[in-house]
């Protein structure tokens, strides 16, 4: 096996990572090194989301992190950011806060009353699976490691509350689901792109398709299991290249019948390229195929530009911003073209998933991307944007 991954242990929770590896000891001088979690929550009906992520950039002496709700077209967002070493081990920053409870089943995500945006929350995630580790992203730019690190996800369910403009809402694990995952390693889309190296987007010549999708799932007997889905295509003059191919249905007990390919059949708005649903035609290891019915559940949808996934206004994931940092804002249609381009396609959007083969039903986050022209799809080559 090449580029092995070492087991999950409970160690692997917290954020003292030094490699891209489970716990282990060596480390790295490179700025992009990074440890970073991303959860999402979402009622069952799409009508109320919430937005989660935190990151801790050694190299940086800093952490950031972003906290917010989406309620159909309109998003509202808290970010954050502090110097590294006036608490190495703590896992908040300002009003952002995240907390281990039971270590690879159970963490809880919270954002405090703040003066920057009218909105608080604390959500507890519980686990219905076992975390599942990814393969290891390992890219490379011309002679250089890009990006060499370790991920896994993992599917739950939530409980607790959300305000927004002091209304209360309790979040149940009943109507509620939630996705997370945990990362660590050399990243990609950290700090400013460097200026001083050969120009060239390597994407820039090709189109990209990409989904990254964890979903709760439930037969009708009350027995639950997870599906995951992740594909990157790459497509240019003449070819079309499969770059990425993951997933599978992860059981309770830790099974994972893993998934050797997946086909898209999947449609997107021409302007905003927001997922409306489709299928996605996933292969098992013994050949047979096992369609899955995708579904956009809503508008509702939280865009990672917000948390600077790609860069928002010019910042991006691990800049300097001083001892303490807070800002945020309140975005009323996020569907608008001019906006949707300033927040990026990427997005935690709320998908309701039907699986027959399984026997069961679900809901989860899907992160889309499609960029480039597709006739069949109506979306133009002049219309793209990452």
């Amino acid at each position: 096996m090449t580029n092995p991954i070492g087991p999950i242990v409970a160690g692997d929770e917290g954020f003292t990572h030094q490699i891209a590896d489970t716990f282990a000891v060596v480390g790295t001088s490179d700025p992009s090194w990074t440890e970073k979690v991303c959860a999402m929550a979402a009622a069952k009906d799409g009508s109320l989301q919430l937005g989660f992520g935190l990151g801790k950039y050694t190299n940086r002496n800093v952490m950031d992190g972003y906290a917010g709700i989406s309620r159909g077209v309109e998003q509202i967002t808290v970010r954050a950011s502090r110097r590294l070493d006036s608490g190495p081990e703590t896992t908040a920053i300002g009003p952002i806060h995240y907390e281990v409870n039971t270590p690879l089943k159970c963490v809880t995500f919270g954002l405090e009353a703040n003066p920057t945006q009218p909105v608080a929350f604390e959500w507890t995630f519980e686990a219905i699976v076992p975390p599942l580790m990814e393969d290891r992203t390992h890219m490379r730019r011309g002679y250089r490691v890009g990006a060499d690190l370790v991920r896994y996800h993992q599917i739950g369910l939530a409980s607790g509350w959300v305000e927004i403009e002091g209304e209360r809402t309790e979040i149940s694990p009943e109507t509620w689901v939630s996705t997370r995952d945990h990362s660590w390693g050399v990243r990609y889309d950290v700090g400013l792109p460097p200026q001083d190296l050969e120009p060239g987007d390597p994407l820039a010549a090709m189109s990209f398709r990409m989904i990254w999708s964890p979903v709760a799932m439930q037969r009708p007997d009350g027995s639950r299991y997870g599906i995951f889905l992740h594909y990157q295509i790459f497509q240019g003059p003449g070819f079309i290249h499969k770059h990425v191919v993951m997933g599978g249905a992860e059981s309770p007990d830790g099974g994972y019948d893993r998934f050797v390919d997946l086909e898209p059949e999947l449609t997107f708005d021409p302007v905003t390229r927001r997922l409306r649903g489709g299928q996605v035609h996933a292969t098992t290891a013994d050949g047979a195929v096992r369609t899955l019915g995708i579904e956009s559940v809503s508008d509702t949808g939280f865009h990672l530009g917000a948390g600077l996934y790609f860069g928002l206004d010019g910042h991006h994931h691990g800049e300097w911003r001083g001892a303490l940092h807070v800002d945020g804002e309140r975005i009323a249609d996020c569907t608008e073209p001019a906006t949707a381009r300033r927040l990026h396609q990427i997005r935690d959007t709320v998908i309701h998933v039907t699986d027959p083969t399984g026997g069961g039903e679900g809901w989860g986050n899907c992160q889309p991307i499609i960029t480039g022209g597709d006739e069949t799809l109506g979306l133009s080559a002049a219309d793209s944007f990452m």
